[in-house]
């Protein structure tokens, strides 16, 4: 349950907080031990704790045991309320700290995201939100995906958290087994690794691998001489920003309209889009032919394992887990998952 109790358990003041009342604790122990040895027999351990407690406190009740006239007595009443006195000071600091520096509402949308996170299924992971892991926030969102984002830097974290109160934003380091089961990788449908050090890149990679061998997981390479390793450890796709960034400009200098067209299919909010699917398993498609002919849709290419054919024909062949890739149009997509029985 998220309380203000539990916030305050995750806090670095809250190991110092249960410190000081374990020693308030003792100290009443003791006071109450020592007010027994100094009463009179016609006194119990009520009284005496009573007495302890109205010494630290400051209260100013009737002294239940006589004092003046007793050295030891007075010695031993100062020493107990100084010791009390002190850790209820350091009590209540601690507390006054904590609200200070604590961003109450912050954290509690935190600890909520985390909450959020475990309960969901067939999201996207994003370990980092530098530059690239931005930009991967802003597609993802435009495509309605879920998106759970990873963030080791508290500040860019809490900056995004206040942009985008719309994201679970989770705060921690993604090489850490703990937070990606915080984040829900075993029932996740894809994970980014878009941090900026290629090796802890490479364990974010490793290790969600090992919690989920069916995620699909990307991941972000600095050196190219990393992208052998990234695959080997079991990426499905490597991205080096600046291997890509210079394809790009080298395709936009060359065939400019091409590229312009590509961005348009694959970014459009309206008209006609780039989409691919995965034919199920329980499919009633034999051929292309059978999906049918629209104006509104057009079988652009089919991949099975490795191998590509392009323009299929009609008469072309279609197995289950085979993708489909398709130019249609918003108002077509409906037909077509029907047609691909998706629907």
């Amino acid at each position: 349950m998220l309380t203000l109790f539990s916030l305050l358990q995750e806090s670095p003041h809250g190991r110092r907080l249960v410190y000081a009342i374990v020693s308030l604790g003792l100290i009443h122990v003791a006071g109450t031990i020592g007010y027994l040895m100094l009463a009179p027999p016609t006194l119990g351990v009520v009284d005496a704790l009573f007495m302890t407690f109205i010494t630290i406190s400051t209260i100013g009740y009737e002294e239940l045991i006589p004092l003046t006239g007793r050295p030891q007595a007075e010695i031993f009443t100062i020493v107990i309320a100084f010791a009390g006195i002190g850790a209820m000071t350091f009590i209540f600091s601690t507390l006054t700290t904590f609200m200070l520096e604590t961003n109450l509402n912050r954290a509690y949308r935190r600890k909520r995201m985390e909450i959020d996170s475990q309960r969901m299924k067939g999201h996207y992971i994003i370990c980092g939100a530098g530059r690239v892991g931005s930009y991967v926030i802003e597609e993802l969102t435009a495509a309605g995906a879920s998106i759970v984002v990873l963030e080791s830097d508290t500040s860019r974290a809490d900056v995004l958290i206040d942009q985008r109160p719309d994201l679970v934003i989770i705060t921690g380091d993604a090489t850490q087994d703990d937070l990606l089961r915080r984040a829900a990788v075993p029932s996740a449908a894809g994970l980014f690794a878009v941090t900026g050090d290629d090796a802890h890149n490479l364990v974010i990679t490793l290790s969600a691998k090992h919690m989920n061998p069916a995620l699909r997981v990307i991941a972000r390479v600095h050196e190219r001489h990393n992208e052998g390793k990234m695959l080997r450890i079991g990426a499905d796709a490597i991205v080096s920003p600046d291997f890509s960034g210079a394809v790009r400009a080298s395709a936009l200098m060359i065939r400019p309209q091409v590229v312009s067209v590509l961005d348009r299919m694959m970014r459009t909010e309206t008209g006609v889009k780039l989409e691919e699917y995965v034919l199920p398993a329980d499919m009633k498609l034999r051929n292309v032919g059978e999906i049918g002919h629209s104006h509104d849709w057009f079988v652009l290419a089919l991949r099975r394992g490795e191998r590509w054919r392009f323009n299929p024909e009609p008469t072309e062949t279609l197995e289950p887990g085979e993708t489909v890739v398709v130019l249609l149009s918003e108002r077509g997509r409906p037909a077509l998952m029907r047609a691909l029985g998706l629907a």
